[in-house]
């Protein structure tokens, strides 16, 4: 387990997919098939507040979200994990049910394939900048705009697309703090801000 749990450390997104993928091949961790969700939290450790952000944010501005109240219900999971990350947890809580979930090893690495290209395409772009932002208190800060961004879901979700701005920060704030790249994270803050002005004029 001390392997993944290295590598799972890296910087960039391809490392992350790799660190996943020997998770999966590794007999040691889970039963003969499959691998409990947990287990991957375990070995991302405190990093893993990033790429959970970066898969809901995905989530939220995927077709899936079509679907009435999913944008709402994406945005409520968004919410329990950045409240936690807000007041400084370790590591992300979450329901027992959801930490025994199984993951066949097959579908673990037909997942992490698939998303080799788009991550090596990240990685050649992002780099460490201004990577101060990214580590606390800022990383606190950075919880808070996801809430703020999550909470703009709510009125936003009346309007045809209107979720696609925040959970497009989201991700931004995600792949920034994951890859250390603050010019990422500052770039999703700031469409927060736009996000907030958007649902303020629709309460208003």
């Amino acid at each position: 387990m001390n392997e993944p749990l290295r590598a799972a450390r890296s910087q960039t997104l391809s490392q992350l997919l790799g660190a996943i993928d020997a998770l999966a091949a590794n007999h040691a961790v889970g039963d003969v098939r499959d691998v409990r969700f947990g287990d991957i939290m375990i070995a991302l450790g405190r990093r893993a507040y990033a790429p959970l952000l970066l898969l809901l944010g995905g989530f939220s501005i995927s077709p899936a979200t079509l679907l009435p109240g999913m944008n709402w219900l994406v945005a409520a999971i968004i919410l329990v994990f950045t409240l936690q990350m807000m007041v400084g947890a370790r590591h992300p809580w979450m329901p027992r049910e959801l930490m025994e979930l199984k993951f066949s090893r097959s579908s673990i690495h037909g997942a992490c394939a698939a998303a080799r290209p788009s991550a090596a395409r990240i990685d050649a772009f992002a780099k460490p900048r201004f990577a101060f932002l990214t580590e606390s208190p800022f990383v606190n800060l950075a919880g808070l705009s996801c809430a703020v961004a999550a909470l703009t879901t709510f009125p936003l979700g009346l309007v045809p697309l209107g979720p696609l701005a925040p959970g497009v920060a989201i991700t931004l704030v995600a792949l920034g703090l994951f890859l250390r790249d603050g010019l990422l994270l500052l770039s999703g803050v700031a469409i927060v801000a736009g996000a907030m002005a958007i649902a303020y004029r629709l309460i208003a």
